[in-house]
């Protein structure tokens, strides 16, 4: 047994940056080469069942992670109450160890095995290691590493434990936020660069949290925890019962991922609204793997909404989205519009942009204005409408509709007809 390989792999155990999962396969594998097993695994106990978590072998081995089987049958059940030693040169030896059936099955021969302890003293399972053939060579010494390799093993099962546990107050709290009406929805207007009139608008998700983290935290947690397209969901609904507050004749864009396209679950919300005052808009940093599918699911979606890409000129993601989807709208992305009055390189790209727009029967909307010199310069190059601060930000509908309303108020003093009057939010 050498000492260098064991070191090597100890090292590189520690170092590893991979998921725990895979620590823990690389942390069985490498003790079992060192001690020359033929099995490696971990377990844990679960009630009067032991369940195995991981299996490293070089032999086709009875069992699988997530079999469980009860422990009185078990080694290490019997080795963590004293009743069988930690290490075992040859089973044969010990009458005991003759009196349990997995002995004679597999047969075990030499057998180590040694608790998995979590830091506040609770027995987790155990690490394992056993060879059909007696191996007399086993010492104290190798006891020793095994334990070593036991606490590197503890310690990943700790982090994957805190992990489980910050997954499931993750998964409660956004099952909460779905369950309790949120996310509530304010509106950002979207406006007409030469008239300042109002065209539509944004409609972007809030928490209760805002003022500490943004909505995208949110978002990106529920994608973790595998709440991503019910929390999209949740957000498209809410959206949607806020149509009622865009003024007549305008539209409302609800930002919508492909995964959430992809689900099917869009098309009874979406067939509800009235031809041509909603637009979805595709919002995702990373290529989609099916623009088929995509496109597929889409094409119901089209007969009752426009169709919008996020995030144009911000990367590869989204000119792939406008090549492949042929959107009715592109969003310039926010770090195309800021100060692209000062920038010639951002004022080339957007000119081309809009010129491809052009091309293909798309039209423009830039996000992100905060500048009087933005706004000239983007209707400079053709771009028609805009959103950003430079006319206002996002606010509850209410007062959203009311700031449209007196946009539009104030871009056309002549007599314009109003939309029937809402009920509130409470109403």
């Amino acid at each position: 047994m050498a000492d260098d390989p064991l070191t090597s792999a100890l090292n590189e155990a520690v170092e590893e940056r991979k998921e725990t999962h895979d620590q823990i396969d690389a942390i069985l594998g490498a003790v079992r080469e060192h001690l020359g097993m033929e099995i490696a695994f971990t377990s844990r106990y679960v009630g009067e069942e032991r369940e195995f978590t991981h299996i490293s072998a070089d032999i086709a081995v009875p069992a699988a992670p997530g079999d469980r089987e009860p422990v009185e049958g078990a080694y290490c059940w019997h080795i963590l109450h004293d009743r069988l030693p930690q290490l075992i040169a040859n089973a044969a030896d010990l009458p005991f160890a003759g009196t349990l059936p997995i002995t004679h099955a597999l047969p075990v021969g030499a057998h180590i095995s040694v608790p998995l302890r979590l830091k506040d003293g609770r027995v987790y399972g155990s690490f394992c290691c056993l060879s059909r053939s007696a191996d007399y060579s086993l010492t104290g010494r190798d006891l020793a590493i095994v334990r070593a390799f036991a606490d590197l093993a503890s310690a990943q099962i700790e982090r994957e434990e805190k992990e489980g546990s910050v997954r499931a107050d993750l998964t409660a709290r956004i099952r909460r936020a779905i369950d309790g009406g949120q996310p509530a929805i304010h509106l950002q207007p979207i406006h007409c660069l030469a008239t300042a009139r109002t065209v539509g608008a944004e409609a972007l998700a809030r928490f209760e949290d805002a003022r500490e983290r943004p909505p995208s935290c949110w978002f990106a947690e529920a994608d973790e925890v595998g709440l991503g397209v019910d929390l999209d969901l949740a957000a498209v609904r809410q959206a949607v019962a806020a149509l009622p507050y865009v003024p007549a004749g305008q539209y409302l864009s609800v930002n919508v991922s492909p995964a959430t396209i992809l689900c099917g679950a869009l098309h009874p919300i979406v067939s509800a609204v009235a031809g041509g005052a909603l637009v979805l808009e595709i919002t995702e940093h990373s290529r989609i793997a099916d623009y088929a599918e995509l496109r597929r699911k889409l094409a119901p979606l089209r007969k009752h909404a426009r169709i919008a890409v996020d995030d144009v000129g911000a990367g590869y993601a989204s000119l792939q989205h406008i090549i492949r989807l042929a959107p009715d709208i592109l969003k310039l992305d926010i770090g195309l519009t800021r100060s692209l009055h000062r920038d010639p390189a951002k004022r080339a790209l957007a000119l081309a942009l809009v010129s491809f727009a052009d091309q293909i029967g798309s039209t423009i909307v830039a996000e992100g204005i905060e500048r009087e010199e933005e706004r000239k310069v983007l209707a400079g190059l053709g771009v028609r409408y805009g959103q950003g601060w430079l006319f206002s930000r996002a606010m509850p509908v209410v007062s959203a509709q009311q700031r449209m309303l007196g946009a539009d108020a104030a871009a056309d003093p002549a007599p314009r007809r109003r939309p029937p009057a809402l009920r509130t939010a409470a109403g």
